[in-house]
């Protein structure tokens, strides 16, 4: 019960103030109090070593594997609600936790199997609910030159750099904003650094502020891939954007440090070279972990799943088209096809019920959308390919069907492809080409199925005498 008190606490205060190694690592040995005990409730009688070892095992296989930290993760998901456990091998050092579980289960009185499920299953909630809430994602926010250390701050966490901002060491853990309001403006001599609103981009002028140019900034087609690729669907990334900035000068010059929010922090060295830094998993930051903005294929789930179902939809098109003779039920078959696509898009359901407070309502509205679509398209494919068979579609028509399907489904994904390798770099471009190439070549597409279809008995072909 101790152990389940200190759950409580550390996580959802301790943690807010002081996050670090001690506060983490003090979970862990609570967890690893309670953990044994409510495992056992859910074994056979006289089980307590069984589920002592079984408890070491899981929590060295969630530590040390990611796959073990993603399906701890999804448990506890559906357990307790949004939840996010990382792989973290520093972690093991709370084992011997175990041995003091195992004592305290030799030295505690023997009571019976009843009142220790009444005991034991308030304690499994109360444990349930201290871990259930993921840490919020970092964020640079403030960034300031203080005794020689160039200062990041952002959420529950602070770094400082003493070289100029090559290499960065964790804060004492003060709160966000502890040097007021941000700075978007500084100068060193003649040379002065701004932020524009609302972009992850610092402008230059080597005219006291006369005349400005870019001196770095991500394009705003890779800034909304990156903001794809930090996307967390418990903490939802806004729009990036620069925050505040700060210049430090050198014995060799000078160096700038550009707070960007999520995306860590950017820095100018003395040479003029800027280089992104990304925030580690122990919110450190360090330029392998800063985000990619490019990657074949990644963060463009949704418009693949866009140009899979338009490919469906002239599939079935298309297959009702080759078959001889106009159906009634063609028209039927079409409107569940329809409305299967439509349940299938990928609607953003948080919009409606909120990020935070009804998260689960999304999820299950989701789920619901795509459980009545998947039914409906399954069964219009399955419809329209016994009719085929049932017709003897030919083989020839056959082959022009899946062949515009497929030049449509793989036209409209390759703009998007295209976008996530940088070319085009604007999202709403990519956009642009895709509908049109989709529209042009299904519309062209059905057109020669249906000159081609073959015709029903007592009626002329399509473009016949």
């Amino acid at each position: 019960m101790v152990a389940t008190l200190v759950l409580l606490v550390n996580d959802h205060v301790l943690k807010q103030a002081w996050p670090g190694f001690v506060t983490g690592k003090l979970s862990d040995v609570a967890g690893l109090i309670v953990a044994p005990a409510l495992l056992s409730l859910l074994l056979l009688r006289r089980a307590d070593l069984t589920a002592t070892l079984l408890t070491g095992a899981l929590f060295t296989l969630v530590k040390t594997t990611h796959t073990g930290a993603e399906l701890a993760s999804q448990a506890w998901t559906l357990a307790a609600g949004p939840s996010r456990i990382l792989a973290d091998p520093t972690d093991l050092l709370a084992l011997p936790a175990l041995a003091l579980a195992w004592w305290i289960r030799n030295h505690s009185h023997q009571v019976t199997r009843q009142w220790r499920i009444m005991v034991g299953v308030p304690l499994a909630v109360l444990a349930v609910g201290a871990t259930s809430g993921p840490p919020a994602p970092p964020s640079a926010e403030l960034v300031h030159v203080t005794d020689g250390h160039v200062v990041v701050e952002g959420f529950l966490t602070a770094a400082s750099s003493a070289d100029g901002g090559r290499t960065w060491a964790l804060g004492s853990g003060t709160a966000a904003r502890s040097a007021g309001k941000p700075q978007t403006l500084a100068c060193v001599a003649r040379r002065c650094y701004r932020i524009p609103a609302d972009r992850l981009k610092v402008l230059q002028s080597d005219d006291a502020g006369a005349t400005w140019a870019t001196s770095w900034a991500l394009s705003p087609g890779r800034t909304e891939w990156v903001r794809r690729a930090l996307a967390d669907p418990e903490h939802p990334t806004p729009r990036l954007r620069s925050h505040a900035l700060a210049v430090q000068e050198r014995p060799d010059g000078h160096v700038v440090v550009v707070a960007n929010g999520r995306d860590g922090v950017a820095v100018r060295d003395t040479t003029g070279t800027w280089r992104r830094y990304g925030f580690t998993p122990d919110r450190a930051l360090s330029t392998s972990a800063a985000s990619r903005v490019t990657g074949m294929g990644a963060h463009i789930g949704d418009e693949l799943r866009v140009a899979g179902l338009s490919g469906f939809w002239i599939l079935v098109t298309g297959l009702l088209l080759a078959l001889p003779g106009r159906r009634r039920s063609g028209v039927v078959v079409l409107g569940f096809a329809l409305t299967g696509v439509v349940l299938l898009l990928p609607w953003r359901f948080e919009e409606w019920y909120g990020y935070y407070t009804l998260i689960r309502s999304a999820d299950v509205t989701r789920a619901a959308f795509q459980v009545a679509g998947g039914v409906l398209v399954l069964c219009t494919l399955a419809s329209t390919l016994s009719t085929a068979w049932r017709e003897r579609l030919g083989a020839e028509a056959l082959r022009q069907v899946l062949c515009v399907a497929v030049l449509v489904a793989a036209g409209v994904a390759l703009p998007f492809h295209g976008w996530a390798l940088g070319w085009p770099d604007g999202y709403r471009t990519a956009l642009i080409l895709a509908g049109l190439y989709g529209l042009g070549t299904g519309a062209a597409g059905l057109t020669i199925i249906r000159r081609n279809a073959a015709p029903a008995p007592g009626r002329p072909a399509p473009g016949r005498a």
